[in-house]
């Protein structure tokens, strides 16, 4: 294929990137969502976060496509993006959670999955712990911030003093 063909099928380089991204993005949250269906709680945050690490380590290129950031309006017409959300914040129903809190907590589980994955992926852990060992124990420390989330409602209670009333 010629260059100049590749431009009857994408429009650049940032749309290239933008349908790989949604492409992979796709298949790791299939991957996610079989892992996590009928589950709940622990097991599912163990179950989904087994799958975001073994695609990430499986597919390094494709999780890295991921990562790139793709324009918002473009969300409600990509279902990959949208069952991603569904499948999360189906996931963390179990913790009751709600806005703000939700998207805070999305954000932990990302970082946290992110950061463990791109540096694993690196040789970033070269203590003689066991990996796996540290991931386990990771999620478990996941899960109990999660059952113990500090609420929104809460702080702003404690902040304007009626807390306990």
């Amino acid at each position: 294929m010629k260059d100049a063909s590749l431009y009857t099928h994408v429009r650049n380089l940032q749309d290239l990137r933008v349908r790989v991204a949604l492409l992979a993005g796709g298949e790791l949250i299939d991957e996610i969502a079989t892992a996590v269906a009928g589950r709940a709680g622990k097991d599912a945050l163990t179950a989904f976060a087994g799958a975001y690490r073994a695609y990430a380590l499986r597919h390094p290129g494709r999780y890295a496509a991921t990562q790139i950031r793709v324009d918002p309006s473009l969300i409600p017409d990509s279902p990959a993006l949208r069952r991603t959300a569904e499948v999360t914040y189906g996931m963390l129903r179990a913790y009751g959670l709600t806005e703000p809190d939700l998207t805070d907590a999305v954000r932990l589980l990302r970082s946290t999955f992110h950061g463990y994955c791109a540096l694993e992926a690196t040789g970033g852990f070269a203590a003689p712990r066991d990996v796996q060992a540290s991931w386990d124990k990771a999620v478990e420390a996941l899960h109990v911030a999660l059952e113990h989330w500090p609420r929104e409602q809460d702080a702003r209670a404690v902040a304007d003093g009626t807390r306990g009333r």
